[in-house]
């Protein structure tokens, strides 16, 4: 699942360990026990809202960049106030953000994200979120990446989906790896022969259990990780609170959950993506990179938000020793 080292850019441009491409977009954070809005003008309060930095990729791209790791992001965003927001806090933490384009005539993406700690609901407008396309990403970052990750699938799906498994070839070509997160699919179709393609193209799936689920058609998650797993991609399931399963072609891993007192669980799949890719991206061996990834995402959830308590890479490494990882036959 490594990629070898890449030379510099032709001018002198450092290498990309990770590429992110997909949503940029600000969360609004609701935050209490009952979340259930009151029709009929009536006001109900909540403990807590805030502004966040939200979208699978984005979220992935700043938890990575607190890891250590050189990201960069391509994405749409609106010209206006949410997404200089977003691209002033994904600067702020070091993530190359020239890629981002933005579309005149739409508005940046936003979601409104109702957490109860231990789970969530979504509403998202898409916005410019879905007007990205393969012809989005740079072939000079292209050219320098390490890494190629793409993020919420199914919000880009009919504008990103048609090039995406070109995309992928070509940096697989390059000598760089791909991972794929579907996220969740709003129309609930799971996919077309895009999206079969790009599997094709993908070294690493990273669904949760219900996306994993629906996405092979399978009826327990032993099946659904082996039915993924025949797209030849390694597969990691996002298991929450109860860790991660992966899929290496015969080799399967059980990782157990890290310690956390958790306040939110937003965005704890992209931070275990990004722990994992950054364990990868060191050389560490899968079983130890899933055991990072497992302490990275179960930090996330201690802050509210995507990335209020994503580690910087030290803390990471520390938690992870708390992570057992099992070799189990599929």
């Amino acid at each position: 699942m490594t990629s070898a080292e890449r030379p510099a850019g032709s001018a002198g441009d450092p290498v990309i360990d990770l590429l992110v491409v997909g949503d940029c977009n600000p969360d609004v954070l609701v935050q209490g026990d009952d979340l259930a809005p009151a029709f009929g003008q009536q006001e109900k309060l909540v403990d807590a809202m805030a502004l966040v930095v939200g979208g699978s990729a984005a979220i992935m791209a700043v938890a990575a960049a607190r890891l250590g790791l050189r990201v960069a992001i391509v994405a749409a965003i609106g010209d206006d106030a949410a997404g200089q927001f977003m691209s002033a806090q994904l600067a702020s933490e070091g993530v190359d953000t020239s890629a981002i384009a933005v579309r005149a005539g739409y508005g940046t993406g936003m979601t409104v994200v109702l957490s109860r700690g231990d789970d969530r609901a979504s509403l998202t407008a898409l916005g410019a979120i879905a007007t990205l396309t393969a012809a989005d990403v740079p072939d000079t970052l292209l050219a320098r990446a390490r890494h190629v990750h793409v993020g919420s699938y199914f919000l880009l799906e009919r504008s990103l989906g048609p090039g995406l498994p070109a995309l992928f070839a070509a940096a697989r070509a390059a000598g760089a790896t791909t991972s794929l997160d579907t996220n969740w699919d709003p129309s609930e179709n799971w996919g077309d022969d895009n999206l079969v393609a790009a599997l094709a193209q993908t070294d690493l799936l990273l669904p949760n259990e219900a996306e994993a689920l629906r996405l092979s058609g399978a009826t327990d998650l032993d099946g659904a990780v082996a039915a993924l797993a025949r797209t030849g991609a390694t597969v990691a399931v996002k298991l929450g609170a109860r860790g991660a399963l992966c899929a290496d072609g015969p080799r399967w891993y059980v990782a157990g959950p890290a310690p956390a007192q958790p306040v939110d669980s937003t965005g704890a799949g992209d931070c275990f993506g990004a722990g994992l890719l950054a364990g990868l991206a060191r050389g560490l061996e899968l079983p130890d990179a899933l055991a990072l990834g497992c302490a990275v995402g179960a930090a996330s959830t201690e802050g509210p938000g995507g990335t209020g308590s994503a580690p910087a890479l030290d803390t990471a490494l520390a938690l992870a020793r708390s992570v057992t990882v099992s070799a189990v036959r599929p």
